[in-house]
């Protein structure tokens, strides 16, 4: 314990500081030795400081040694003192515990015990309230049985109100099956006469650019008639001389020409007028299919 924290008393030997040199030959070193006698002066008494300081450190050491060993000795017998008084604390407390447990224990009968008493009241005052249910639903009972015998006697004729009941309900239904049909019939006819318009439109417009096809090989046709026959004489001639023998052997291209439209207009007609029934007819099939 007395060798720590402080530092041993070592004297520090002249030798280890570097010698001064003794070469003097020269100009220049003539002036440096005053000099050096003063570092060896400063050196020396630093040393002195040095040993005073460690002395002062060894007996600061030696006397906190002292100190702590006092204090370890004066230490022992306060902490005696206090895990005596830690264990007596200790006892203390588990016998306050056990006061406070036993306490708590008996506010807790008691109030299980005050709990009990007013549930008890409770109790008592549900009996009476029962009591008079009982009385009161016997007397309901009583005029209930009177009611059945009532009733009873009343479900005697219920059998005649369902069957008007269900005559009245199978007229309805049947009110709602033709006003069904009614509103599905309308709306039949209404897309029918829709897509009618519709393809009259079509026909119509069909029927003017057929009109208009025929004015116009018309036109041409006198055209080319006109171009054909240039002296009108000539053609006049001509034209008696077929009436009088009963007519040209030759077939008039311009008429032949007139004859085969009027058929193609003809023809479409008829194809539309099919078109036109067929789907009435897939309609009126979808609408009657069940």
């Amino acid at each position: 314990m007395a060798g720590r924290n402080h530092l041993q008393l070592r004297e520090i030997p002249l030798s280890r500081v570097a010698p001064l040199s003794r070469s003097t030959t020269g100009p220049r070193h003539l002036h440096t030795r005053p000099h050096r006698h003063l570092l060896e002066d400063r050196i020396s008494t630093q040393h002195r400081e040095i040993q005073s300081l460690l002395l002062d450190n060894h007996r600061h050491a030696a006397t906190r040694c002292i100190k702590t060993r006092s204090l370890s000795v004066t230490a022992r017998p306060l902490r005696h003192l206090s895990t005596l008084a830690a264990g007596v604390k200790a006892e203390r407390d588990n016998q306050i515990r056990e006061v406070y447990q036993r306490s708590l224990k008996l506010d807790a009968e008691l109030r299980s015990i005050d709990a009990m008493r007013s549930e008890l009241v409770q109790v008592r005052t549900d009996v009476q309230k029962i009591t008079l249910q009982r009385q009161d639903m016997t007397a309901q009972l009583k005029d209930m049985n009177s009611e059945i015998v009532k009733a009873k006697r009343e479900t005697q004729q219920v059998g005649v109100i369902k069957e008007e009941i269900e005559t009245v309900q199978q007229e309805i239904q049947g009110g709602r099956s033709a006003i069904e049909y009614e509103k599905k019939t309308w709306a039949f006819n209404l897309e029918q006469e829709k897509v009618l318009d519709k393809n009259r439109i079509l026909l119509v417009r069909e029927i003017e650019k057929l009109r208009t096809e025929l004015a116009n090989a018309e036109k041409r046709a006198r055209a080319a008639a006109a171009s054909g026959n240039p002296s009108p004489g000539y053609g006049r001639n001509y034209g008696s001389a077929e009436v009088r023998y009963g007519g040209s052997s030759y077939p008039d291209p311009n008429g032949l020409h007139h004859v085969r439209i009027g058929g193609v207009i003809l023809l479409l007609h008829f194809h539309l007028e099919q078109c036109l029934m067929a789907t009435m007819t897939l309609h009126i099939d979808e609408f009657l299919s069940p």
